[in-house]
């Protein structure tokens, strides 16, 4: 029998923790499955779910399909409801070896067919490190998992658990064995990332894990800090990006609404103002610091007012990449029973969002023209610089390389070198 097929849905600490179940799945002897690793953020996503779950089916007739992740762990009776699937497992239980090991062809159909246990019991520091998750150019470190906040909007902390962190001598051992394999470049993840630390001895902050890597892992020549909560930066984060060159200049904001009623009724910690005072502070000490953010379009309750602030909260927090969410109600959250907006208004506001987004992205790269920027090479025609930005070469460079070029054109979403 083959080895088993997985597939992943949603965030990059979804692909992590794949990346951790195939190690585990191999270590049992785990043979001829399909797992899919599913996604809960939107209604859509887990849509997705079910219909990636019916092409595997019938690509893999005979298969045992074991469908997992947020999405498996909110809804496992919707799964287990599904004539394709043969086993449904939790989040945690996902990370378990005896999970995997009851997996195996003379076990499968002998245990029970829903595991999925209550993940706000969990207490354990956050899951299953791996080394080496990424291209050969950049590797992705979870060190945080779950939620300790109630966004009104979001199911997530219903699937991945309260928050959790991994200590930080746990975390510098890891990246030096990551930089001792040759990457050139870390990315820290997890789902709440600013509350790293708060469940740890002396309540460290992420900013005391991103000095403390620097200092101890000297060869490391990018370090790159995935979304965080501007609300929750603390100082010593703030004195990281001022002095440390190797952090990278590109921050992804959990911003959601530019409107103070709307961030309000979310539940967030944060008002406009704040988000726009902390990309002024931060562009002050890292004068080529870039913004990604996610926003939300169509909030309930959102008028047309509420959403011209969020608008506006493109150029005002000097914004460049957008992610952009049509609302979608998710069972169980607060927001799905407040009045709801209509179909068309909100797609409407999603498509004028991602076009701010895009004239960002385009003023941006006009604005690389001429410079000269450090590209970390991910395939032999493609690197990024160190915001962010993609940059196509037509000579083809060494993957996993950083190399020193002038920026000499643009197309519409990538530099040109």
């Amino acid at each position: 029998m083959s080895a088993p097929v997985f597939t992943t849905l949603g965030c990059r600490l979804n692909a992590y923790e794949t990346e951790a179940m195939k190690a585990l799945a191999e270590a049992a002897g785990v043979k001829g499955a399909v797992v899919v690793n599913t996604c809960a953020v939107t209604a859509e996503a887990v849509r997705k779910a079910r219909q990636e779950i019916r092409r595997l089916r019938r690509e893999h007739p005979d298969a045992p399909i074991i469908v997992t992740g947020c999405a498996a762990q909110t809804e496992p009776e919707t799964f287990a409801a599904m004539p394709e699937v043969t086993r449904v497992i939790g989040n945690t239980e996902k990370m378990q070896a005896a999970t995997w090991a009851q997996l195996t062809p003379d076990l499968i159909g002998a245990t029970e067919r829903v595991q999925v246990d209550d993940i706000m019991s969990v207490r354990e520091t956050a899951g299953h490190l791996i080394d080496g998750f990424g291209t050969r150019a950049r590797a992705y470190v979870q060190v945080q998992n779950g939620c300790d906040h109630r966004c009104t909007f979001c199911i997530i902390p219903f699937g991945r658990g309260n928050s959790r962190s991994v200590p930080a001598g746990v975390v510098v051992e890891q990246i030096k064995r990551l930089v001792g394999q040759g990457y050139n470049e870390v990315v820290l993840t997890g789902v709440d990332l600013t509350s790293w630390g708060a469940d740890l001895p002396a309540a460290p902050r992420l900013g005391d894990l991103v000095r403390r890597i620097l200092k101890l892992v000297p060869d490391l020549a990018r370090l790159r800090i995935s979304s965080i909560d501007s609300i929750e930066a603390d100082p010593a984060l703030m004195e990281a990006i001022a002095t440390e060159a190797r952090l990278m200049p590109h921050l992804h904001l959990s911003l959601q609404a530019g409107d103070d009623m709307i961030l309000k009724r979310m539940k967030r910690r944060h008002l406009r103002d704040d988000a726009i005072r902390f990309c002024e502070d931060a562009r002050s000490l890292r004068p080529d610091m870039v913004f990604g953010a996610d926003i939300i379009a169509g909030f309930p309750t959102e008028t047309d007012a509420m959403f011209a602030n969020s608008l506006k909260l493109v150029d005002e927090c000097g914004l460049t990449f957008l992610h952009v969410f049509p609302f979608s109600p998710r069972k169980g959250t607060p927001a799905a029973r407040m009045p709801q907006l209509g179909g068309k208004t909100i797609r409407d506001r999603a498509a004028r969002l991602r076009d701010a987004g895009a004239r960002a992205c385009v003023a941006h790269l006009a604005a690389q023209q001429g410079k000269r920027h450090r590209v970390l090479m991910e395939n032999p025609h493609m690197g990024r610089t160190e915001q962010f930005t993609e940059v196509d070469f037509k000579t083809p460079q060494p993957v996993g390389a950083i190399v020193d070029v002038a920026i000499t054109g643009k197309s519409d979403t990538r530099l040109l070198a």
